[in-house]
């Protein structure tokens, strides 16, 4: 049979090379899978409070920290400390908040914190209030306290960051409860509100 013959036999339209057709519908799969996956975020993210991200440390003793301080940061005429592990254990709770200058959320909550240093419980004592400066120059965290006020009893410069990810901080602000016993009991993540540190506050009284 010659060539010609063979071409006249193929019946018309066929292509006995051509790739089948794939369905419509297999496009359409990565787009649902994708809008699945969209609602289940959506759900978890709306259904709680987004501020009271779970943490893995909760519970625990705070990492080892031993902060060197702010350089030339000044209260009342005298050095502002760093802090440890040992002066977060001292009998007493401390609110440990996570702020840096270049953060416009800090500049927010800072007033609700310069109002959580003036409470009676701060004043006398009774809970500790300090700051993690991250990833800061020395020189704007004394601008930045210095304009709005420091409300910390013990600043710690945290340049490289490098406690913040131990203690799993997520992104400034950010402030942690630490328990009398150096145990971390609550953590908050995002600007503190009058609400949010009164509650804070009142379990720091309660010590647990």
């Amino acid at each position: 049979m010659s060539a010609a013959e063979a071409e006249r036999q193929t019946p018309p339209g066929t292509d006995e090379a051509a790739p089948r057709r794939r369905s419509p519908l297999l496009f359409l799969v990565p787009l649902i899978l994708f809008g699945a996956l969209a609602i289940v975020f959506g759900i978890g993210l709306f259904s709680g409070d987004a501020s009271r991200v779970p943490s893995a440390l909760i519970g625990k003793a705070a990492p080892a920290i031993a902060l060197a301080p702010v350089e030339g940061l000044m209260r009342d005429g005298e050095p502002v400390p760093a802090f440890g592990n040992a002066d977060l254990a001292r009998g007493r709770a401390a609110l440990v908040n996570v702020f840096a200058s270049w953060c416009a959320p800090c500049r927010v909550e800072h007033p609700v914190l310069v109002g959580l240093s003036q409470t009676d419980a701060v004043r006398q004592g009774k809970v500790a209030l300090v700051g993690m400066n991250y990833k800061d120059e020395a020189e704007n965290a004394r601008r930045f306290l210095g304009a709005l006020g420091n409300p910390f009893s013990a600043v710690g410069a945290d340049r490289g960051g490098r406690a913040a990810i131990e203690w799993g901080v997520y992104g400034v602000p950010e402030t942690f409860l630490i328990g009398p016993d150096g145990r971390i009991l609550d953590k908050h993540v995002g600007p503190l509100d009058e609400r949010a540190a009164g509650r804070m506050l009142q379990r720091a009284l309660k010590g647990n």
